[in-house]
């Protein structure tokens, strides 16, 4: 850990919170259509897993998946010019918040169903190792998914040809409006890994280089050939399920709690860089400005970009 990653870490977790707050604002305004998932309060995970990996290594990611295109390596003007279905963005604005992919970055798509993108993971592990090379695979996934079929399939695959794919469970808590408690007869998500033999870590999520050291142990271990590694990160989302959706399945003392500045990934982390020396308070506010600049920037590229042109409509789609 050096002090130069250590204020990207910081700077990377600053830029997203800054992207969901605008796109939170923009969603409101209605220029940001359809539904719209916020990484807000959990922004150590994506920033703390992408900084333990290579350009060539690749991630799958979720609904709520802002947050690790920004800390994979995405360029925040793309993003949001994707979001506002502009012809600019990533996908030329027809994959919006859900579906967007940057296979140049690793970026190999999020999906807008819950575990779609497990094993989408699992095959480009396969690939890495049936080619022989050095490459890991992500998997960014919500402690919902874990019930899903498709995880327990790959999660099978991989453990028995020990494939180079890490399995990363943001557990915030809730599968949209219900408490896992209340659906999970397991107390902790991380005995789902004893089934398949491979480890099984549990972190707090909300450190950020306590996620790197989890995450680089695994990616470690899979470069070795030795297989997944399956680690769940506790987290919280800040805001409801999705934009717009009443929060009221959540108690208020709860999510004070974990919006306190003694929990929240970026104060705590802000924190601890004054409380350690490695940055001063001037340097802090003149990264967290800079974040915000980006930003701005990208928001005001969004807006002067045109719309796909109609002719586009059947364009990239294809049937047998």
């Amino acid at each position: 850990m050096n002090q130069e990653l250590q204020r990207k870490m910081f700077f990377d977790m600053v830029k997203i919170r800054c992207f969901e707050e605008t796109v939170r604002g923009l969603h409101g305004e209605g220029v940001v259509p359809g539904a719209v998932h916020l990484y807000t309060g959990e922004e150590a995970v994506a920033v703390g897993v992408c900084a333990a990996l290579e350009t060539e290594d690749c991630i799958t990611s979720t609904h709520r998946g802002h947050g690790h295109i920004i800390a994979k390596g995405g360029d925040v003007k793309y993003i949001m010019a994707e979001l506002c279905g502009r012809k600019t963005g990533y996908n030329r604005g027809k994959g919006g918040s859900m579906h967007i992919a940057a296979p140049e970055l690793g970026i190999m798509g999020a999906c807008g169903i819950v575990g779609g993108g497990i094993p989408v993971a699992t095959g480009l592990a396969f690939t890495a190792h049936y080619r022989k090379v050095r490459r890991v695979a992500v998997s960014f996934f919500g402690d919902a998914a874990i019930a899903q079929g498709s995880f327990h399939e790959s999660a099978g695959i991989a453990s028995f040809l020990k494939l180079p794919c890490i399995y990363l469970c943001e557990n915030n808590l809730y599968g949209v409006s219900t408490h896992q408690s209340d659906v999970r007869g397991i107390k902790e998500i991380t005995d789902v890994a004893k089934a398949y033999g491979m480890p099984g870590v549990s972190v707090d999520g909300n450190d950020v280089e306590a996620v790197y050291q989890a995450a680089a142990q695994a990616v470690s271990r899979a470069r070795e050939g030795l297989g997944p590694t399956f680690i769940e990160c506790r987290t919280y989302r800040h805001y409801g399920h999705f934009c717009g959706e009443p929060n009221t399945y959540r108690p208020e003392e709860e999510i004070a709690q974990w919006r306190a500045p003694e929990r929240d990934p970026i104060c705590r982390y802000r924190r601890k860089l004054l409380e350690k020396g490695i940055c001063g308070e001037e340097e802090l506010e003149g990264l967290a400005k800079r974040a915000a600049a980006l930003v701005e920037e990208a928001k005001s590229f969004a807006m002067s970009s045109p719309l796909p042109d109609v002719e586009a409509l059947l364009d990239d789609v294809y049937c047998d």
